[in-house]
């Protein structure tokens, strides 16, 4: 699994790291950065929820 971040419309609104806290994260800069680019299946469920919750869509999942 790869994550994929359109940063154009990308918000940093934080609902992604709310739910996925370990792959996501915004920081000070006000910049969502994505700590792990490849994570586990067994965060699936976590990313999932990030890419539901992103209210731009900027968030997709290539496997």
């Amino acid at each position: 699994m790869r994550i994929v971040v359109d940063f154009e419309t990308c918000e940093s609104n934080a609902l992604c790291m709310a739910a996925a806290p370990e792959v996501f994260e915004v920081r000070d800069d006000d910049k969502l950065y994505v700590l792990v680019e490849n994570p586990d299946e067994e965060l699936r469920a976590k990313v999932e929820a990030a890419v539901r919750a992103c209210p731009k869509q900027a968030i997709k999942i290539e496997d």
